[in-house]
This record gives C-alpha cells, sequence and structure tokens, in this order.
C-alpha cells in the first residue's frame, strides 16, 4: 500500500508541476484546465452510476439464481424423490439407455470350476465382472482362473470380465467378507462408470433366469432401488453378535482360521439402530459410492465399528442404508435370492436339489443358493430355465447362427436389445409385491 501510495502521489506531484509551467504560460486561460477536469470526473461518476446501477441489479439476480440452485438439494426429499416408488409400470422410470450390472462371484479352494459355470450363465456383454478366488485356493487353481477368462474369445474381445489380481484371506462370519466386497466395488466404481446395480454371488450362487429376463424387467424400475434383507437386530441375535467383541485374524494372518473372541463385552449402540439381513444384495451405484466415497463419515463410522462384529456381512450395508435418511427410502427388503433353511434354521441353509426345482421357480426370485458342485438340479435350470447348450445362457445378443451345434453367442450383436421370456414375466410380478405400498412400508422398520 505504501508502494502504491508513494507512486500515487508521485503521479500528482508531477500533475502540479505540469500545471504550474501551464500557468506561467497560459495564465490568462487557468480556469480551463480545471474546468475540463472537473467536466471529465462529472461524465465518469455518471457514466459510472449507470453502469453500476445495471450491474447491481445483475448481481442481485445472479446472487438470487446462485442460492436456488445451491438450496434445491436441501429443498427436495434427499437425494432420491419419492415418486420414484411408484408401483411397477411397463413404461417405468427408465433412462433412455437400458441398465448394466455389475457382478462380483467369489469363491475360495476347489471352487474355479463352479466360478466359471456361474459367470457363463449370467453374462452379458453390457455387464461387469469381477471374480475373487480367496487367498485359501492354491496359486494354481487361481492361475488356471485367471487363465481361463484370459483365453475366452467373448470375455477378449468385451473385455467386461476381470479376477482380482490380490487374493485376500476371507473369514467366513467375519469382516475380511465384506471388506473383500467393498474392494471390489471400489475396482468396479474405477475401471466402468457405465454400471447401475452391484450384485454380489458367490460360487454356489446359480440364475433362475436370464440376464435378458433381469435386465428387461430392471429397465423398467426406478434406478433408485436397493435390495436386501432389512430387518431390526433384536432379541438373542442381538445378544450373540453385538454384544461380544471378535477379531478376525484373516487381518493380520497370512492362513485361515477361526474368529477368535475375547472375554470382553460391549455395550450396545445408542448413536444408530442395528440392522440385520441376507449378506447377498443387489445395490445401486449411487448407494455403495456413498458407501465407498461416504460424504460423511457414518459409512467409515460403521466401518470401524462392524471390524469387531459376528457376521458383520449380515449387517453392515444393512444398518448403513437403515440409518441414512437419504437412502432409507430407497431400502426393499427382499435378496432377489431363493434360499432354503431347516426348521429351526442352522448355521448354513440347505443344499438345493432337484427336488426343490419347483420352489426355486415358484419364488419368482432372479437368483437360487446354495448348490453343491454339478449337482443335476443346475443341469435342470440350465435347460429348462436358461434354454443354455453352449458356454453362455443365450439372449438378444447372441447374433450367430445355432446350426450343426454352433454356439450363436460366439456373434455378439446388439447389447441392448433383449428377448424377455417366462422368468421376466415370474420376476415382474415378484416386483409387483415388492413396490406395493403394503410391503414397502415395513422397510427399515424400528418395530421389533
Amino acid at each position: 500500500m505504501r508502494k502504491y501510495g508513494n507512486s500515487y502521489s508521485g503521479r500528482v506531484f508531477s500533475d502540479k508541476n505540469s500545471n504550474s509551467h501551464s500557468g506561467r504560460v497560459f495564465g490568462d486561460r487557468h480556469w480551463k484546465i480545471p474546468f475540463f477536469v472537473s467536466l471529465l470526473v462529472s461524465i465518469t461518476l455518471f457514466t459510472a452510476t449507470i453502469f453500476g446501477l445495471y450491474s447491481s441489479s445483475y448481481g442481485r439476480d445472479q446472487v438470487q439464481l446462485d442460492m436456488v440452485s445451491f438450496a434445491r438439494p436441501a429443498e427436495s426429499d434427499g437425494y432420491f424423490v419419492e415418486s420414484d416408488f411408484q408401483s411397477f409400470q411397463s413404461n417405468g422410470f427408465a433412462k433412455n439407455e437400458p441398465p448394466r450390472f455389475a457382478y462380483l462371484i467369489s469363491g475360495t479352494k476347489g471352487d474355479s470350476h463352479r466360478m466359471m459355470r456361474t459367470l457363463q450363465a449370467v453374462y452379458h456383454p453390457r455387464n461387469q465382472y469381477i471374480l475373487h478366488m480367496d487367498l485359501e485356493a492354491p496359486p494354481r487353481e487361481r492361475m488356471n482362473l485367471t487363465m481361463s477368462v484370459k483365453n475366452d474369445p467373448t470375455f477378449r474381445k468385451v473385455e467386461n470380465v476381470r479376477v482380482m489380481a490380490q487374493s485376500n484371506l476371507v473369514t467366513y462370519k467375519g469382516p475380511t467378507m465384506f471388506a473383500c466386497t467393498l474392494q471390489a466395488i471400489s475396482i468396479l466404481l474405477k475401471e466402468s462408470s457405465k454400471w447401475d446395480w452391484f450384485i454380489n454371488l458367490s460360487a454356489s450362487d446359480y440364475p433362475l433366469m436370464t440376464q435378458d429376463d433381469l435386465l428387461h424387467v430392471f429397465s423398467n424400475l426406478s434406478r433408485n432401488l436397493n435390495f436386501m434383507e432389512n430387518m431390526l437386530l433384536h432379541g438373542w441375535k442381538l445378544n450373540q453378535r453385538a454384544k461380544p467383541i471378535i477379531i478376525d485374524p484373516g487381518l493380520y494372518l497370512s492362513k485361515k482360521s477361526d474368529l477368535a473372541t475375547t472375554s470382553q463385552r460391549r455395550s450396545l449402540p445408542t448413536a444408530f439402530t442395528l440392522y440385520t439381513g441376507s449378506a447377498w444384495v443387489v445395490l445401486t451405484r449411487s448407494f455403495v459410492e456413498y458407501c465407498i466415497m461416504g460424504w460423511d463419515n457414518f459409512p467409515r463410522t460403521l466401518l470401524m465399528y462392524y471390524t469387531n462384529f459376528v457376521s458383520s456381512p449380515e449387517g453392515y450395508f444393512h444398518t448403513v442404508i437403515c440409518n441414512t435418511e437419504e437412502f432409507r427410502s430407497t431400502a426393499i427388503g427382499h435378496d432377489l435370492h431363493y434360499i432354503a433353511w431347516d426348521t429351526p434354521p442352522k448355521q448354513h441353509p440347505i443344499s438345493l436339489t432337484v427336488k426343490d426345482f419347483n420352489k426355486m421357480v415358484n419364488s419368482s426370485a432372479p437368483f437360487a443358493r446354495k448348490f453343491r458342485k454339478d449337482d443335476p438340479v443346475l443341469d435342470k435350470i440350465d435347460k429348462e430355465l436358461l434354454g443354455r447348450t453352449n458356454r453362455f445362457a443365450p439372449g438378444a445378443w447372441c447374433n450367430g447362427s445355432s446350426a450343426d451345434g454352433a454356439d450363436p453367442c460366439s456373434v455378439i450383436g446388439d447389447d441392448s436389445v433383449f428377448r424377455p421370456g417366462p422368468g421376466a414375466n415370474r420376476l415382474h410380478e415378484l416386483m409387483n409385491k415388492l413396490l406395493s405400498e403394503d410391503f414397502r412400508s415395513k422397510q427399515c422398520s424400528t418395530k421389533k
């Protein structure tokens, strides 16, 4: 400021010297210079005032516009609009482009063949796929899985199937299981921006309808719907899961072992309500982005809390969504799986066989679990539900000839065209039930 002032003063001093000199030469006209200077200043001030009024008016409008645009998210009902969840309709809420799924298929020692079979049964060129074989599997088996994907001509051409290079040690019922899921989601988010729902499957899962059926039905759904069981955690489960403090050895050991339980117990949380449900989910991209890159600290807080929680994969996503106002209304309490249990239920579900076939079909669910390796019921599903005679379950994208036993899916057609079958009709009926006002009013309930 001092430098600027000195410079300015110097200019004024110079002007004074100049005016003094002019006064000596033109003494009889000394009033003209001040007059013209005053006139020039007046014109400048008048012009500035006019433009200032205009600019001020424009500025007010601009501020008001910015305030409206900035306030709009707060004035709307969260990130999602309630009208998105009307009943299922054929014209629906689909975007111009049909949806895409991102699949995680996970397995362990001895599962490479089953993982490939499940992958081929749910394959569609629109989707993204990532496979994870945990660290318990020997390196040779993990390498064989990688080479099977790499050498497949369709996967090589479309480039939408990946095998996770990092194999994680996964402990059943421990946090390493959903930590691996979050890592897979992160990779899928990084590698592709063109998917709408995340689906996790294991090697013991299998589809009950084609991807054309699934994509057709989801084309007519709001892309804000998250499918996961969500029940208030209470009773004996609350005491056996929330109060014990467990340690997952997979977090620090290189060989798999059971969960370690400490002698101490902790009190129940009061900052949030605990929910539970199936570990198998169909989640929107926006919700999993929130879990990975949450703009508040809640997802990370729960991530730390569930690190020492029994059966954390059956509670993390459920507790996040039901305690977050922005996403609570998007939860649909169904995992889109058919799963059979003993009565009373045991630790693991019943392994499905041919005798369960009709129950699976009548459930209208797009997936079922769990299946033994190469159980005959899988061949029945391939033949009667998927129409699968070659590598992939056929769809409208399969543009080749099937003459002489040729694989029609060896030629890839338009992947945005679907040829829905009976599976789409079954799923349509299920969605009508799940999106009914009566069913949705019970989601994320705090009633026991």
